[in-house]
């Protein structure tokens, strides 16, 4: 339906021409589906099947390890030797600031029913010692250390 308001005869109006547009979309289109199934290739890989290694859980921590634990009364030890809470930072720097700064690792252990600000606390104290990193200790090998 076309309507024409004013104007000359001899005036060329611009106007849009659909049908060319929409037959190079849907030629496009077509062309797109049929392709698209061709670009996904399958290659197989052949992977060396790998060696299956169980760790032991040590029963004590290596010497240059720093390990603390923590028990569910909130007594600490720092490499089984009793710790008063207080004064486990002044134990622990020296330990840490003889390591080189990316080894500055200790390992934490709390018993499961420890109280959860404690170990927050405990955790704290370390970090502010010069520990890098805190690493928990699993359950699995937290039962196999004394």
């Amino acid at each position: 339906m076309g309507m024409d308001v004013g104007g000359g005869k001899g005036v060329v109006r611009p106007t849009i021409n659909v049908t060319p547009l929409v037959d190079v979309v849907l030629v496009l289109l077509i062309i797109f589906m049929v392709v698209t199934p061709l670009l996904t290739k399958q290659f197989t890989v052949q992977v060396p099947p790998q060696e299956k290694k169980e760790v032991q859980p040590q029963d004590q921590p290596d010497e240059n390890q720093i390990v603390m634990k923590l028990e569910a009364n909130g007594h600490v030890t720092l490499n089984a030797k009793d710790v008063v809470i207080e004064e486990l930072a002044q134990q622990l720097a020296p330990m840490l600031a003889a390591k080189a700064t990316d080894d500055r690792i200790v390992f934490f252990d709390a018993a499961e029913n420890a109280s959860y600000g404690t170990a927050v606390q405990v955790m704290d104290i370390a970090r502010g010692a010069g520990a890098v990193t805190v690493g928990i200790v699993p359950e699995a090998l937290g039962a196999a250390t004394p």
